[in-house]
């Protein structure tokens, strides 16, 4: 490399870098209700959401794709922290996202540039969420966390006082987005547990 770092340096350094993600705890309880998620669990659970709901993927999704996005998706987590869906302020929050935009910039700049360059892209990719690949991971994204709630009793929708109509706001608009048939074996559900007595 132009700069004298050792590219095999540089890309052990954002792989440790990487690492710090099992420290950022989510506002989502694991299935077991045992304790919350962090980040690299969540991005791990999505990858296996990816390939096993590949048949859900619109045509065209390129699920390869997708499981890389996926599995970058959080990395700026590890300097922005985690901005749950339900609390004040997860709508549009402008400065989230500069910080997030900020530690793109550091954490994917860690590696040789032309793979740092490819593995921004595919970040940037998923946060516009125009492609149909971004699109069903965005959806992945949105369908893993309303499951574990429902498999936890509520979860996080306990916590921050939920209800049914905020969860189709949030995230039932992004997963019919991207992957209708998702959404359409999702809301169901969600409306039952809010029926429920």
């Amino acid at each position: 490399m132009a700069d004298g770092t050792d590219p095999l340096d540089a890309r052990m350094a954002f792989l440790m870098e990487a690492g710090r993600l099992t420290a950022v705890e989510r506002a989502t309880w694991t299935v077991d209700g045992a304790r919350m998620e962090n980040s690299a669990e969540h991005s791990w659970h999505l990858a296996l959401f990816a390939m096993t709901l590949s048949d859900e993927a619109p045509e065209g999704v390129s699920i390869d794709r997708v499981i890389r996005m996926l599995l970058l998706h959080d990395l700026v987590e590890i300097d922005s922290g985690d901005l749950p869906f339900f609390a004040d302020g997860a709508e549009d929050s402008a400065a989230q996202a500069a910080a997030e935009t900020r530690a793109a910039d550091r954490i994917f700049g860690l590696l040789p540039p032309d793979q740092g360059a490819a593995f921004r892209a595919l970040w940037d990719e998923f946060e516009a969420n125009e492609t149909l690949d971004a699109r069903f991971a965005k959806a992945l994204d949105r369908f893993q966390p309303p499951n574990l709630n429902l498999a936890t009793g509520g979860g996080s929708w306990t916590t921050y006082n939920v209800d049914a109509e905020m969860v189709r706001r949030r995230v039932g608009t992004r997963i019919s987005n991207g992957a209708p048939s998702l959404w359409a074996w999702l809301s169901p559900r969600i409306a039952r547990f809010f029926t429920k007595d």
